[in-house]
Formats: C-alpha cells, sequence, structure tokens
C-alpha cells in the first residue's frame, strides 16, 4: 500500500515537470523562429510568433523571459555567424509545428 501512495505521489510529481519541460522547449522554439523571422525581416512571421505565445501560452514572467530570451539569442546569432535567411514556406513552416508543439503543452482549459 505505501508502494502506491507513493507511486502516485511521484506520477503526480513528475507530471507537471514533464509539463513544464515540453512546454518550456515549445516556448524556446517559438523564440527561436521569431528571432530568425526579425533578422530576416519577415514581420508577418515574426508577429504571428508572437501571437501564439501570448494566447496559448500562461501569461508568466518566466514564459516571457524564456521567449525573448530565445528571440535574442536567436536574432544575434543569425547575424553573428551570417546565416542566409531561410525560405518564407520553410520558416512558415517550422512556426506551424511550434504552434503545434505550444498547443499541445499549453491545451486550452
Amino acid at each position: 500500500m505505501k508502494f502506491l501512495v507513493f507511486a502516485l505521489a511521484l506520477a503526480l510529481h513528475i507530471a507537471p515537470a514533464c509539463a513544464a519541460d515540453e512546454g518550456s522547449a515549445a516556448i524556446t522554439a517559438m523564440g527561436e523562429i521569431n528571432g530568425v523571422a526579425l533578422a530576416c525581416q519577415q514581420m508577418a512571421i515574426a508577429s504571428r510568433a508572437r501571437n501564439a505565445i501570448t494566447s496559448t501560452a500562461p501569461k508568466t514572467r518566466g514564459n516571457g523571459e524564456l521567449f525573448e530570451e530565445s528571440t535574442n539569442a536567436s536574432f544575434l546569432d543569425f547575424g553573428k555567424n551570417k546565416k542566409a535567411c531561410p525560405d518564407t514556406a520553410a520558416l512558415v513552416n517550422r512556426l506551424t509545428d511550434a504552434e503545434k508543439r505550444l498547443s499541445a503543452a499549453f491545451p486550452k482549459q
């Protein structure tokens, strides 16, 4: 009986951590795409990424900082390494995939 209680407590403790990891990864991916979109002057894609974050992810300081940090890192890395801008369709596809991950990590309640 004690083992069952322990297993249940462990499962309940791990589930939010896994969800947080998935959410953080999804927010980071959105920030990376946002940074590339800004570097490549794809303002419609940047706007869509920002809107996806604000309408899907919980509005917390941590989530906002994670999005901003990943956006800044991606933007700076893009310029520092003189990367070529991806095809618009490819960037839109990446954004669509990231939006799906974000929605899965933060389902509407």
